[in-house]
């Protein structure tokens, strides 16, 4: 399991749409979200190997967007209403 705040220019260049498809991929579990403070938070369960090239993604992210930090926090947070854990949800 990774729980990450991902920070820059990620709202409003589909950054959440294109991790989703990253994720599904490579077949990790989990959800993606916008922080009211203008970042990107996401929880993601999958094999090791998979969550590390999910991180990696997340340094990039799509084209249009900026990162400028990715940071891997300690805590698990709690999961938002209607996520199930069955795939990767974009959570609004």
């Amino acid at each position: 399991m990774v729980h990450l705040l991902i920070k820059g220019k990620v709202q409003g260049v589909f950054y959440r749409a294109s991790a989703k498809a990253a994720a599904e991929r490579l077949a990790i579990t989990g959800w993606i979200k916008n922080t009211p403070e203008g970042h990107v938070e996401s929880l993601a369960f999958g094999e090791e190997k998979n969550l590390r090239q999910f991180v990696e993604w997340c340094r990039r992210g799509p084209e249009q967007a900026a990162v400028s930090d990715v940071i891997e926090l300690e805590r698990q947070s709690e999961a938002p209403a209607g996520v199930n854990f069955k795939g990767f949800a974009i959570v609004r």
